[in-house]
């Protein structure tokens, strides 16, 4: 599944971020307290009545102010031609990122600041650029402001949306234009196979590359490579004992200090979007180095957008060992990515091959896991039971009361529990209904969520409990 992307552009302090939070808004939120997934955000997967897409809030990157900015020759833009239209060092890299990744454009402008020299260089790469492009013109608060607009139309727009990001006016026309444009979303072709999108993902040299040739190497495997450029996911299609799958060798990640060009956020953005339309990911830590910060914030990465997950402790054939040199070494990592203890582990050498048929059969069982529905009677008995062995307790002085629950998704396993005070409910009480139910049904590398709605008669009053 390919899902179409949104950047918004514009010069620094126009309200790119403010509209960025909007939309978001759109998203339900998932409840969840777990250290270590916190990331940096300038980018997002978001839901505007019914439609799915990625927005970028390009307002989020540092400049590089001493390298030019790089444009595929897909763009139809070059380095001179950013340069002729004189843009400072981080618009070149803003519009880059928009040409290169988006299908669709939000060109901002300020109207208490009027239209600018920038602006004008702006909307010039963008026009030249062949994308679809809505402009909008921000900080449109009074009638006063209204009037302003009209200057905007000297870009060549054909229509101008006069917004205000913070209190909303405007924004519901300016994403019905957007969703006008917004291209569908590309599934498998009917008759096609079954595949499993697996994503590589891991810090830069690895062996994320390595372990795709030793995927795509057994004799039994027929391959079919679909090179991407330097920058991009390399996806390579192959056949294992009948089964179909899609491998991603994603661009590194590196640390927010190291990502310094503007082709490297790119690069990084892309690596983020494989992640976001695999059905698993394959977490690539070296064994001889151990968990380091970038692994879990990467590991992050793929918890939050609630994929399945194998780590993989590659370079396993170099590292001495004892009798109980796994084990410990589970431990360490168990240690230090808390958020991940659903996710198996897996120790292999990319290099030698050994263990890669192990990868497969878990790779087969996080996907088949993922997918996997618990029936509305079942997962409601296992509420009953677990709430007459653990009470949820009390909140301002009355009892928390769970009334049914039904799953409503899968991939991740995604369950609604009804309840009086939802907002009583502690997160570790959560973390105990997610176990209660991984007994039963281990949903093995995979995220569970568990959403909580408040439950009531039809006269307001609230229901009696259910237990």
């Amino acid at each position: 599944m390919s899902i179409p992307t949104v950047a918004i552009v514009g010069r620094p302090n126009v309200g790119k971020s403010t509209l960025f939070n909007r939309i978001l808004k759109k998203k339900l939120a998932v409840v969840e307290d777990v250290p270590g997934v916190t990331r940096d955000r300038n980018y997002a997967s978001a839901v505007y009545e019914g439609r799915r897409f990625t927005v970028i809030d390009t307002g989020g990157f540092e400049p590089d102010k001493g390298r030019a900015a790089v444009i595929g020759p897909e763009a139809g833009l070059s380095e001179a031609s950013l340069h002729e239209a004189g843009l400072p060092a981080q618009m070149r890299e803003q519009t880059e990122l928009a040409v290169l990744e988006a299908d669709i454009i939000i060109f901002m402008a300020d109207a208490r600041e009027g239209l600018s020299a920038a602006d004008r260089n702006v909307a010039e790469v963008l026009r030249k650029s062949g994308k679809p492009v809505v402009y909008c013109v921000n900080k449109v608060d009074g009638p006063k402001l209204e009037e302003e607009i009209y200057d905007f139309y000297s870009l060549g727009a054909g229509e101008i949306f006069a917004v205000s990001a913070l209190h909303g006016p405007g924004f519901t026309e300016l994403m019905d234009r957007v969703l006008e444009l917004l291209p569908p979303e590309t599934e498998e072709k009917e008759g096609e196979a079954p595949v499993s999108n697996i994503a590589i993902i891991g810090r830069p040299n690895v062996g994320k590359s390595t372990l795709l040739n030793a995927l795509t190497g057994e004799k039994r495997a027929v391959t079919s490579p679909v090179p991407g450029t330097t920058v991009d996911p390399v996806d390579t299609v192959v056949k294992f004992y009948g089964k179909t799958y899609n491998f991603v060798d994603t661009a590194g990640f590196r640390s927010r200090g190291k990502i310094t060009s503007g082709i490297e956020k790119y690069s990084v953005i892309r690596a983020i979007k494989a992640v976001e339309r695999c059905d698993a990911a394959i977490l690539l830590v070296d064994s001889f180095e151990g968990v380091t910060e970038q692994d879990k914030k990467i590991g992050g990465i793929a918890h939050e957008e609630g994929k399945g997950i194998i780590i993989a402790l590659n370079k396993w054939d170099l590292l001495e060992k004892g009798g109980k040199t796994f084990d410990d070494y589970v431990k360490k990592v168990r240690e230090e990515m808390k958020y991940l203890d659903y996710a198996p582990v897996v120790a292999i050498s990319a290099l030698t091959k050994q263990r890669i048929g192990k990868l497969y059969e878990l790779v087969d069982e996080v996907v088949e896991q993922g997918k996997k529905r618990v029936s509305t009677p079942e997962l409601n008995g296992i509420l009953d039971s677990a709430v007459r062995a653990q009470a949820p307790g009390m909140f301002k002085g009355r009892r928390i009361k769970f009334y049914f629950g039904t799953q409503v998704g899968i991939s991740p396993p995604t369950f609604v529990f009804f309840v009086n005070r939802p907002e009583g409910v502690h997160f570790s009480y959560l973390r105990y209904l997610e176990n209660r139910l991984r007994e039963r049904h281990s949903f093995a590398g995979n995220p569970v969520r568990i959403f909580l709605k408040k439950r009531k008669r039809e006269d307001g009053r609230e229901r009696t409990p259910g237990y």
